[in-house]
């Protein structure tokens, strides 16, 4: 595209800005800022800057009348469930996981920035007796449960892994899998791919310049899933497979149960097409969204969009009705993706106010102290209020939340809390098979061995276990790691 015609597409989308240090750059430096600007819609990039600002109007106009907790008739809880209850719902989850129909969609395009590690979350070690990281854990859990789903099915299971990275961590991700063999499972089994980006804005819908020869730009977002099934074929995969279940979840949960057959079963046997699992919150004040009903409407409601009155108000059991605290874990039926897929440019984006680097009208690039512009995002619940049919799940917080977000620094969301949050567990599930252990003891649990406490009582009951740190594995894992292991 030559200066001229650039110069003129920019113009009639306000955004000439952009080319103003043309005449500084080389030919090179030219051939790249073009570039990124041609792959930008600039019509759509505008009217999602406008609609950003818009929605973010209707989100402070909201009254608590707007307000409604799920209906009862759309909501499960686990630890209110019988066993009986709990192993139909298995049962049919291992039949579709023994008929390759579950997927898994994994939010992985993290930098662990907060924790200063600067490589992808999902290659992080909280400090486990094995060393595990985050990848390892949950390839070792979908392992399991394919294993599980064989035992109780006769048919050999399989779950295909969906991994969205993002621009800067697809690279080191796919190596990470491909030095560590995949983990046991197949290759052909896991696809890799990449989430967009976004321009940065100013306040005026200005797009930034990062340096003169290259836009701002930022990951847009775990509702950017939509678009990247479908601009990356991954969409087309899961039509070729057959895979009619997908479980979505972000890579920072130490505890979530991949491919979680529950969750599979429960959302099958009610015909749903998009689901959320949840856990009750621990305070009114506890900085998590809650899943409830706008307007008619399913949708997530941050934190700080309720009024003191709605997070503090309960029900007559003492129970806060705003209760159902969301954690990025989520169902999706086949047929319910590929219709959120064809409209997702529809999807309303979020903005966050944030400091961002920037060329200014004098060529010097200036890091701002105070907030200057705004990144847009689209989040991953954005869809809820699209099903026909949605439900929620409750689980323990216990036994399946635990996220890892922060340094240690923070005290709270940090490997020393995700670390003591699955060390506790599994000192939970030893006691259930008959051990004996105090809370001083730290056993890990191989997921190849256990997926969520099964499978222990030959190993454990009535043993006594006094040292620490020990890492309880399956007969198929090495022993060479310099950990205490038990076969």
């Amino acid at each position: 595209m030559s200066y001229e015609s650039l110069k003129q597409h920019l113009t009639i989308h306000g955004q000439e800005h952009l080319i103003k240090y043309w005449p500084e750059l080389s030919e090179n430096e030219r051939e790249q800022l073009a570039g990124e600007i041609g792959k930008l819609d600039l019509a759509e990039m505008n009217s999602l800057f406008r609609r950003a600002m818009e929605s973010t109007k209707v989100i402070l106009e909201k009254s608590n009348d707007d307000l409604k907790p799920i209906p009862q008739s759309h909501y499960e809880s686990v630890p209110g469930l019988t066993e009986a209850k709990i192993l139909e719902y298995e049962n049919i989850g291992f039949e579709e996981i023994s008929d390759g129909r579950v997927g898994v969609l994994l939010l992985a395009g993290g930098q662990a920035t907060r924790l200063g590690f600067g490589h992808p979350k999902g290659m992080y070690n909280v400090g486990l007796p094995s060393k595990k990281t985050l990848f390892q854990i949950q390839a070792e859990r979908i392992i399991r449960v394919q294993n599980m789903a064989t035992e109780r099915t006769g048919k050999e299971g399989k779950v295909t892994w969906y991994i969205m990275t993002s621009e800067h961590t697809m690279g080191p991700t796919a190596e990470y899998f491909k030095s560590h063999s995949y983990f046991g499972l197949n290759e052909e089994d896991i696809k890799f791919f990449e989430q967009g980006t976004v321009p940065c804005f100013d306040f005026e819908g200005k797009i930034f310049l990062d340096k003169k020869h290259h836009l701002s730009s930022t990951p847009d977002g775990n509702g950017g899933l939509y678009r990247a099934l479908k601009t990356q074929g991954i969409l087309e995969d899961i039509r070729r497979r057959g895979v009619q279940h997908l479980h979505a979840h972000s890579v920072d949960n130490i505890l979530t149960k991949v491919a979680d057959p529950v969750f599979i079963g429960y959302c099958k046997s009610k015909n749903a097409d998009c689901a959320a699992k949840v856990v009750l919150k621990s305070t009114p004040s506890e900085p998590v969204g809650v899943v409830c009903r706008v307007n008619g409407h399913y949708k997530v409601v941050e934190y700080s969009e309720l009024t003191d009155e709605a997070a503090e108000r309960r029900n007559p059991d003492g129970r806060l009705t705003f209760s159902a605290g969301s954690i990025c874990n989520h169902y999706f039926s086949s047929d319910f993706l590929t219709k959120i897929c064809n409209f997702e440019s529809k999807l309303k984006p979020h903005i966050a106010k944030k400091k961002i680097p920037y060329v200014d009208d004098n060529g010097i690039r200036q890091s701002p102290s105070e907030p200057n512009g705004i990144k847009l995002e689209k989040f991953i619940f954005d869809v809820f209020e699209f099903a026909e049919k949605f439900i929620c799940l409750e689980v323990a917080r216990d036994v399946e939340f635990s996220a890892l977000k922060n340094s240690d620094a923070a005290k709270k969301d940090c490997p020393s809390t995700a670390r003591e949050d699955l060390l506790r567990l599994h000192r939970k599930y030893i006691r259930q098979a008959g051990g004996i252990i105090e809370d001083n003891i730290d056993v890990e649990i191989s997921p190849l061995l256990s997926y969520g406490g099964e499978n222990l009582e030959e190993l454990v009951k009535n043993e006594v276990f006094a040292i620490s740190p020990f890492h309880l594995k399956s007969i198929y894992e090495s022993t060479t790691n310099g950990v205490n292991g038990k076969h």
